[in-house]
């Protein structure tokens, strides 16, 4: 076995910034504390914008293009789950590639919804999304009633890929978890040829671009 370094810092930095970026959001919505809500939700958004764009630009086993397979290979993956064998993915294996990808979907959907939401009838309260003021109070009302229930299906596709986590350690012997908090994986010498990882530069010129998106929409869009 040799270590293979398999997930780039930044890849690490999305996972976990959207991981504590959910949690704060739950509580902080759950005890009404709207500025602290918002300031992670925006974080939320900046990270899930650049990591779309490390999708088409960043590290080759970042990118859509690289693990996204057909249908029929996820499916052809998941009927070997009770299978003990080595692991030799240095990405997203071919389920866990469309799994990765309808969370981000999802995310987007929750973060999106919350720029139009807002927390009380009429748009005098102080407190609502900066974009909220742009469309009617109906859309508005729509947007927030979306941001409030949808989160509960973000909640169950969480909690489904936990359980594909846990499935994994525990039939197949997998250890998912230690790579995207270390970036490496030990795996059979030989078996499979470290991802290219995208320059740092390059990666800091689209963190930089998420952020001044979000400011952007935050800035101008009717403001919170």
């Amino acid at each position: 076995m040799e270590r293979v370094k398999v997930w780039d810092g930044w890849v690490r930095l999305c996972h976990w910034g959207i991981v504590a970026c959910l949690t704060v959001s739950y509580f902080s919505a759950r005890n009404e504390a709207w500025d602290v809500h918002y300031v992670s939700g925006y974080t939320l958004l900046g990270l899930l914008g650049f990591r779309i764009l490390w999708g088409f630009v960043g590290s080759e086993n970042a990118r859509f293009a690289h693990f996204l397979r057909s249908p029929a290979a996820a499916l052809r993956h998941l009927a070997h789950l009770f299978r003990r064998e080595p692991d030799i993915e240095t990405g997203h294996n071919p389920a866990g590639g469309w799994m990765a990808l309808v969370l981000l979907l999802m995310l987007a959907v929750q973060a999106g919804s919350g720029l139009f939401a807002n927390h009380d009838v009429g748009f005098t309260y102080s407190q609502h999304g900066p974009l909220a003021m742009s469309v009617s109070e109906a859309s508005s009302e729509w947007a927030t009633t979306l941001h409030v229930t949808f989160f509960d299906w973000l909640l169950v596709a969480v909690a489904l890929h936990v359980l594909a986590v846990l499935a994994y350690a525990l039939f197949k012997r997998q250890d998912l978890v230690r790579p995207m908090v270390t970036g490496s994986k030990a795996m059979p010498a030989g078996a499979a040829v470290p991802p290219r990882h995208g320059h740092p530069l390059l990666a800091v010129a689209l963190a930089v671009a998420a952020a001044l998106g979000v400011w952007a929409v935050t800035r101008f869009g009717g403001g919170a």
